[in-house]
């Protein structure tokens, strides 16, 4: 994908009006921010892989003004660090978010899981499934689809491909496979600056805990679901595989984000939030 024309968003600070936080986990001052609306749904932000919380600066002003909000740095990236763990799962994140939204007092929340934040939401939804009021997952695929051997030997393959490549080519090459825009290839180059070599594998490596040979074949979400990707998402088989996830789940649907890639809340901000904000306008109030 070849970058276009810029999105017009700040990616470079965090929006004002949140409130800054630190957890202290095994090892790692988780970071998060908030924005609290008393007796409002709360709408929580999963970034993918090797991004930051700045990945959603342009979904936090338009849900804040009617939903609490919570965002965070993930384990090992923007501003938690150091990584704290020799190498760690996806239920490791699972476990890091749950301490958060304990110590938020936040029983039940909606979940937004980009990439790596949408394999974290599902296996929430998996260990805790009365955590999630609803799901809403970007550029992912079903944690339930068993993998083929093939994919599995990709999925195997990452750590020595990611210890071979010369990690300032590796970055350039990982933030432009993430957008079609010139300003979200800049800011997702900046946040893979801030990982070492060490860290990215131990991500990539949680990553992929989340997917298996198996599957979860009785895996289920009895919750609403929209479950989105860009139009130019080329990354792994989340085009080909999200399709027949939404129709084998009655509460759960498809839309297409026009114009993006994979980080298509970024890539084409006004589209997703419209959807985004259509999806939990048809939710229960608290």
């Amino acid at each position: 994908m070849t970058p276009r024309q810029s999105t017009g968003i700040d990616h470079t600070t965090t929006p004002d009006g949140l409130t800054p936080h630190v957890l202290n986990r095994r090892g790692t001052p988780l970071h998060y921010w908030t924005s609290v609306r008393p007796g409002a749904q709360t709408v929580v932000f999963l970034h993918g892989a090797t991004m930051n919380h700045r990945m959603f600066n342009a979904q936090i002003p338009a849900v804040r003004d009617h939903y609490s909000v919570l965002v965070w740095d993930a384990r090992g990236h923007g501003s938690s660090t150091p990584f704290g763990m020799e190498r760690a799962s996806i239920e490791d994140y699972v476990d890091d978010l749950l301490a958060v939204l304990d110590q938020e007092n936040i029983e039940r929340a909606v979940i937004v899981g980009q990439s790596m934040g949408g394999y974290t939401a599902q296996h929430l939804v998996r260990l805790q499934p009365h955590r999630v009021e609803a799901l809403v997952v970007i550029g992912a695929t079903p944690i339930a689809k068993p993998l083929s051997r093939a994919e599995m030997a990709a999925v195997g393959s990452v750590p020595t491909i990611l210890r071979l490549w010369p990690l300032r080519s590796m970055r350039k090459a990982m933030a432009s496979a993430t957008t079609i825009r010139a300003d979200v290839e800049a800011f997702a180059r900046e946040s893979l600056n801030g990982i070492s070599q060490r860290d990215l594998i131990r991500i990539l490596g949680a990553v992929a805990t989340a997917v298996s040979r198996t599957g979860h074949p009785d895996f289920r979400i009895d919750v609403p679901c929209l479950l989105t990707h860009g139009d130019q998402d080329d990354r792994g088989t989340i085009a080909r595989d999200m399709p027949g996830w939404a129709a084998a789940d009655d509460r759960a649907e498809y839309v297409v984000i026009p114009d993006a890639g994979h980080n298509a809340n970024q890539d084409n901000a006004e589209h997703f939030n419209r959807e985004l904000l259509r999806f939990l306008r048809t939710l229960p109030s608290p």
